[in-house]
């Protein structure tokens, strides 16, 4: 059992920058793949950045080239660098866990932290 819980959210201007975590514990983290996930205002979730458990990253096209995640599996912490927010980035961001387990997969999601991008 894999519990998550973000924090960093807040209120930044557009062209700001802000660092979220997400604090992992209950199992073992360095073995999962983590994600981070926006939900805008009356908007599905969508997939913003992700890393593997050996590094390997990809990033949703808005965000490439802005956001950065990144791991650290001996504080079991995600982390998500968002510089030269936008307005567009407002919403709900929730991290993720994921063990595969062929054939099941096993999946965990924090509570989310609120990221607001306004003047």
């Amino acid at each position: 059992q894999v519990q998550l819980v973000e924090s960093g959210g807040g209120l930044v201007q557009p062209g700001g920058s802000l660092r979220l975590s997400c604090a992992a514990s209950g199992s073992i983290f360095s073995i999962y793949d983590m994600g981070w996930y926006r939900q805008a205002p009356g908007k599905q979730r969508d997939l913003v950045a992700s890393i593997t458990w050996g590094g390997s990253t990809n990033y949703q096209d808005s965000v490439a080239g802005r956001f950065t995640i990144s791991r650290d599996n001996a504080k079991k912490t995600v982390y998500l660098q968002m510089n030269s927010l936008k307005p567009e980035d407002t919403g709900v961001y929730y991290c993720n866990a994921v063990l595969n387990m062929a054939p099941k997969e096993h999946n965990y999601w924090g509570q989310g932290t609120q990221v607001i991008v306004s003047s």
